[in-house]
């Protein structure tokens, strides 16, 4: 297979907060093998002219739901089959905004790994914990008050997202059994959530001793734990207890920012589902009682990014949007660029999210011994992020694993 060059590229390496002079880059086979400042000599490469373009690393969005197809969340729910289909397009499409590595937090599986892996289609990595763990009434329990306790099946509760654990015994089973079916990471329920019917947004779930035994099983295994947490108290316990990555954090205080980055914990605000959720959840059916809990973190999420930005936090990216708003991709730049430059937010999207997928030096960066995961932008997106804002259109590139799913005929 012959090696494929990238020339003049300016490149913005995942690490620095400007692009370099026009550079050149050979790739052989999935991996970066030489970067340079004058032409590289390959015999038969393919060459690649990148003469006004940014060669950059393939992005990551580090917090998605495969499997939700609709804003209606609350049983009953329709066929695996018919879900998968929508998971297809959903990769599809955020493959084609230029994301080549993906993390399900809640609900992504061993299937769905292995079609990606045999290339049933094209789509990015996929990196997926199976089932998150909720406590009964917790932020994944999706069952309305009316509905009985074994609505979903015999024995232990569950949905397509979650499956319901009390108590350190059936915690540590839990764990145990979605790492089994390899989960690269666990996430828990720590706090209430949006568009959950019955628990309180403010209130933090599972105990300590539930949230540690999670943490050492996953320690045990060379996983990581991360939690679903809007309110501050839950933030700060579960980094105490030895959580890793922090999803959403939208309602964090000063002093709990200022705990997270001295800890070395990753934060994973979640931007563009909440502006999606405000603009039209009535309209796709989202409850009342949801829309009240919205307005309650919307008014705190911009506001968070700022004092994390102040704090120092290691902030990943991740955009959460569910159903037919996957196609909102590109508004998490937008959004996250009234607090954030340029620079943070593809940071962000890169080599810090590879560093919360334990890729630190593989993915999210131009560099070699990296995983050839790159992107050719038409201009420059540490000036002008609306680049990438724009759902792939100024893409001309895209490269998975040393293979194109995108360039010019």
């Amino acid at each position: 297979m012959p090696s494929i060059v990238f020339e003049s590229a300016n490149v913005f390496d995942g690490i620095h907060p400007k692009s370099t002079d026009p550079m050149f880059v050979r790739v052989d086979g999935n991996e970066i093998k030489e970067i340079s400042t004058r032409l590289i000599k390959a015999e038969d490469a393919d060459r690649i002219d990148c003469r006004g373009k940014t060669l950059m690393p393939g992005m990551i969005d580090n917090h998605v739901h495969i499997y939700i197809e609709s804003l209606k969340l609350n049983p009953p729910e329709p066929p695996i089959t018919y879900r998968a289909q929508f998971a297809q397009k959903f990769l599809r499409y955020i493959l084609s905004c230029g994301f080549t590595s993906v993390r399900d937090v809640a609900g992504g599986d061993h299937g769905m790994a292995m079609a990606l892996r045999d290339r049933f289609f094209d789509g990015p990595r996929f990196y997926y914990g199976g089932l998150c763990l909720t406590q009964t009434g917790g932020h994944a329990d999706m069952r309305l008050t009316s509905q009985p306790t074994d609505y979903y099946s015999c024995g232990a509760e569950r949905n397509v997202l979650a499956i319901h654990a009390d108590g350190v015994d059936e915690c540590i089973k839990a764990t145990r059994e979605e790492l089994r079916k390899g989960a690269s990471h666990i996430k828990i329920m720590a706090s209430g959530g949006v568009m959950s019917p019955n628990d309180p947004l403010e209130r933090c779930q599972y105990s300590e001793a539930e949230i540690r035994a999670i943490v050492e099983e996953c320690a045990r295994h060379g996983a990581y734990v991360c939690a679903h947490c809007h309110p501050t108290e839950a933030i700060r316990r579960c980094v105490e207890f030895g959580v890793r990555s922090i999803e959403h954090g939208t309602m964090i205080d000063e002093e709990t920012a200022a705990f997270v980055a001295k800890k070395g914990a990753y934060v994973v605000p979640t931007m563009a589902v909440l502006f999606a959720l405000m603009e039209d959840g009535p309209q796709k059916g989202v409850p009342e009682v949801s829309m009240k809990k919205l307005l309650k973190v919307h008014e705190y999420a911009l506001k968070g990014l700022e004092i994390m930005k102040r704090a120092g936090v290691k902030m990943g990216f991740g955009t959460d949007l569910l159903g037919d708003q996957h196609t909102r991709q590109g508004t998490e730049f937008t959004l996250r660029s009234e607090v954030l430059t340029p620079f943070d937010i593809l940071h962000s999207a890169t080599a810090v999210n590879a560093e919360i997928l334990q890729m630190k030096g593989k993915l999210g960066v131009v560099q070699p011994g990296a995983l050839a995961d790159l992107l050719v932008v038409d201009g420059d997106p540490l000036k002008d992020i609306n680049l990438l804002a724009a759902n792939g259109r100024h893409l001309t590139h895209i490269m998975v694993e040393g293979r194109f799913v995108k360039r010019p005929h």
